[in-house]
């Protein structure tokens, strides 16, 4: 990944990952680093980023995208993120 913005290291939540970018009149997919921390000292918030390998993007330029979510935000994203992979497990378990 050229000009990477995101640190990947052997902490790094997931190095690569499927991703894509869509705006009004363009959809691109590459490979993406995910990365989920908080401050080390004092952590009062949840940061989650996002960096598509821009060396696979033709429209959007070298970037990464990121929130910020409090631990109460947080623990409400993980239940969604449990909830709705329990939805794909049993879709694999049905076929």
């Amino acid at each position: 990944m050229p000009d990477r913005l995101i640190r990947v290291n052997a902490y790094t939540t997931f190095d690569l990952v499927d991703g894509f970018a869509r705006g009004h009149d363009f959809e691109e997919e590459a490979v993406a680093v995910l990365n989920v921390t908080a401050p080390r000292e004092d952590p009062d918030e949840v940061t989650i980023e996002l960096e598509l390998d821009n060396g696979q993007l033709e429209t959007l330029p070298a970037h990464a995208e990121g929130v910020t979510l409090s631990a109460a935000e947080a623990r409400e994203l993980a239940g969604e993120l449990e909830k709705y992979a329990a939805c794909v497990d049993a879709a694999s378990d049905d076929g």
